[in-house]
């Protein structure tokens, strides 16, 4: 028998998917779903003795040809996920990916040799909460679908499951007496969901949430949830938090309600959540009725819950015995419904107010749990600050390594190989309380090759060999049809875009064109600078791999029917003409500020930097993935009604633009989406270049033009859209016709 120690009793079994009992029917049914033409081509076995390393505590997997068939063996439902993957990518050079998926096995060949791999940690992590948000807030079962089966065959067995909380919620609201009168003004919308669940924020600034979209995600839920379970994953669910509506005061009076603090100075109506501490005897009931009630319309799928009481929160008190006695009463809580209970919590708070958290008060914290197996902490942002260190690994609580990546959502090119690969390693080496690897991105948006490098990573023992990994996995995405210059500017991009070691550009950097104008301080970089505006490679470096990928497309123009292949081209496309904005942009002020400079000066300049804003809305255009269109369509699919319509329109506009009903956090989650560019961005930049051809630097009134840019954005997203619906333009014929392109090649 495999030996587990983090988790016990039916959380363990249904994480594991271990022998007894255990259906093979999820992978089957993984493989009808993507391959149909081959499901006899298959066989399954779950069984303890899949080598002779039996004595391994993690999954492991054997492939080999038994009888004309690819048998698949494994100590879990998770390897056997794994195994089957190890064979499409390894023998039959197929993949599936967010951005079009080529499973075309070419008869299913049988491998020459046996096969054979096992996890390098015991827990495969993925999902932020705020990923719930920025990425699949409005995704259909179908989107879900996909997601699960590209989880599954990389081996997750850990991932958050946040569909349907809100139901539960409701419920448990209900339960204590409140009405949905006074429920409502709680709940925000789906594009703000997360930080709702986290007691950033609470309410809507354009409406009401309807419940009809609150009982559509808790059906989805259900089904995702049950896929989950089904494919060997445990989803990690919601707990009560504590969170409650203003309202809530009037029927429960209490010394242990108190407001949290404000947030990214949201307006008091907004934030300012009211908690009820842990502590009171009401949140032991309310957390019994949420979870025993989650376990009724769930099943009894898991015993590790999320939840978060100070994510990016002061909490009320700094004391010791406060903060112990918060946590303990808060596994105390969970406990008492399920004795099986894990808490996962998000490490981040640690180092978002680490001023706040010192290693006394963390561990103050975190000695309330005091088995150090009831709690999992994600090291949110390991690849950068992790906090494991400064904590001694967490106190010795059980803690997964994450890469974070990206914030809000944007969407420049980015990685860094030797910190997705080397460092976990090393790591694990130092700390044996290290559990798991976790992909814990804000927005699953792009650079879709560093998450699987990740997941890989996941599965070896020692740090992957990115040059020849690289060229693999670029033969497999362009379904075998990567030429040299393919596969030449890949090596490129691994080498500079995604080898990043400056430490001033530690996450995605964020493109100029999304930030608001202004006359300075729009560069920005640094060691803690989630959104850094610079880059960490040479631009012209970029230019040369972009140069090879469309001479690939030139020689072999059947390369663009390919999906990910346009996705690349115009990703790589997006890239060159956003950087090409940082030098325009210079020159323009550079022409403003300049003495001797005349009207002209600033105008030339103002039209080039147009010009390549103008130039990247056509190129997006192209490709589905890049149109705001598309996700303006998904967030209004899951109207009943056209005033819900409107609102959740404005929910997705509002999130990649202002942010909050005032421009709280504005262009955080800003995306280069056609349609985005064209009417909002490149329209800001217009208004910033004639309000500079009407001034000099010594009459630049900034709080004037900011006044005219604010109700420009605010009108923006109160209106509908009213832009093409539908792709347009063909991408290498416009990348040939660009003079702007031109110019840069």
């Amino acid at each position: 028998m495999v030996k587990y120690s983090l988790l016990s009793g039916l959380a363990l079994l249904s994480a594991v998917g271990h022998t007894f009992g255990v259906s093979t029917a999820g992978i089957e049914s993984l493989v009808a779903r993507r391959l149909p033409e081959y499901t006899d081509k298959f066989e399954f076995e779950l069984t303890d003795n899949v080598s002779q390393n039996s004595s391994s505590s993690y999954d492991e997997y054997q492939v080999q040809s038994t009888k004309g068939r690819i048998k698949v063996m494994a100590s879990t439902l998770s390897g056997l996920n794994r195994g089957l993957y190890a064979y499409l990518t390894e023998v039959a050079q197929t993949d599936t990916y967010w951005t079009g998926s080529y499973l075309d096995v070419n008869g299913a060949p049988l491998p020459n040799e046996s096969l054979s791999g096992s996890s390098f940690v015991k827990w495969r992590y993925y999902f932020n909460t705020v990923t719930f948000s920025y990425t699949s807030a409005f995704w259909s079962w179908e989107e879900w679908e996909l997601q699960l089966d590209w989880l599954a065959l990389r081996g997750v067995n850990l991932p958050l499951q946040w569909l349907g909380y809100e139901k539960i919620l409701v419920d448990t609201f209900r339960h204590v007496g409140m009405t949905d009168d006074q429920i409502s003004t709680f709940l925000s919308g789906p594009g703000f969901q997360a930080w709702n669940r986290f007691g950033n924020i609470q309410g809507s600034w354009n409406g009401t949430l309807p419940l009809a979209w609150v009982n559509d995600q808790f059906e989805l839920g259900k089904k995702v949830a049950s896929r989950m379970v089904e494919l060997g994953m445990t989803p990690v669910m919601p707990a009560f938090t504590g969170f409650v509506p203003r309202a809530f005061v009037d029927i429960h009076n209490s010394s242990n309600l108190v407001n949290s603090s404000q947030w990214n100075g949201f307006p008091e109506r907004n934030t300012y959540d009211t908690l009820l501490e842990p502590q009171a005897p009401m949140f032991a009931e309310m957390q019994k009725y949420f979870i025993t009630q989650q376990k009724k319309d769930f099943g009894n799928i898991s015993s590790v819950y999320t939840l978060d009481q100070f994510n990016e929160l002061t909490p009320a008190s700094g004391d010791a015995s406060y903060l112990k006695a918060t946590a303990n009463s808060t596994i105390e809580s969970l406990k008492a419904v399920d004795p099986n209970a894990v808490w996962m919590m998000q490490g981040w708070l640690f180092f978002n107010l680490e001023s706040f958290w010192t290693n006394d008060r963390i561990e103050a914290f975190l000695s309330g749990v005091t088995n150090n197996q009831d709690m999992l902490i994600l090291d949110l942002y390991s690849e950068v600050v992790p906090q494991w260190q400064r904590t001694k690994s967490y106190f010795q609580k059980s803690w997964i390594w994450c890469y974070l990546h990206d914030f809000g959502g944007n969407m420049g090119l980015y990685g860094n190989m030797h910190n997705e690969t080397v460092v976990p390693v090393e790591t694990q080496g130092k700390s044996d309380s290290m559990v798991g690897m976790g992909v814990t991105m804000e927005g699953q948006e792009g650079n879709e090759i560093t998450y699987d490098l990740v997941l890989d990573q996941a599965w070896s023992k020692t740090p992957v060999e990115t040059a020849s990994w690289v060229q693999a996995w670029a033969k497999r995405r362009y379904q075998g049809k990567s030429t040299t210059p393919v596969l030449q500017a890949w090596e490129i991009l691994r080498t500079s875009v995604y080898s990043n070691n400056d430490t001033n550009v530690p996450a995605v950097p964020r493109s100029l064109v999304v930030v608001e104008p202004a006359t300075s301080g729009l560069l920005t970089s640094g060691p803690r600078q989630t959104q850094p505006t610079v880059i960490s490679y040479d631009p012209k470096v970029l230019i040369k791999a972009w140069r090879l990928l469309v001479e690939a497309a030139t020689k072999n123009p059947k390369l663009l029917s390919i999906a990910p292949f346009h996705h690349d081209l115009t990703d790589v496309t997006r890239q060159v003409l956003a950087n090409a904005v940082i030098p325009a942009y210079n020159d323009l002020i550079s022409a403003w500020n300049a003495t001797s400079s005349t009207g002209t000066s600033v105008q030339t300049a103002g039209k080039k930097l147009i010009q390549i804003v103008a130039t990247l809305d056509k190129v997006l255009y192209t490709d589905p993935d890049f149109m705001l269109a598309k996700y303006i369509k998904d967030a209004v699919a899951n109207a009943h009604s056209k005033s819900s319509q409107a609102y959740f329109e404005y929910n997705l506009k509002n999130q990649v633009t202002l942010w909050g009903p005032l421009g709280e956090i504005n262009d955080y989650a800003a995306k280069e989406w056609a349609g985005l560019v064209g009417q909002y961005y490149q329209v800001r930049w217009q208004m910033f270049i004639d309000y500079l051809l009407k001034t000099t630097p010594d009459t630049y009134n900034s709080s004037s033009f900011e006044s005219d840019i604010y109700n420009f954005e605010q009108n923006w997203n109160s209106q509908r859209w009213s832009g093409p619906w539908t792709t347009r333009g063909n991408l290498l014929e416009i990348i040939k016709s660009s003079t702007v392109l031109k110019e840069l090649a």
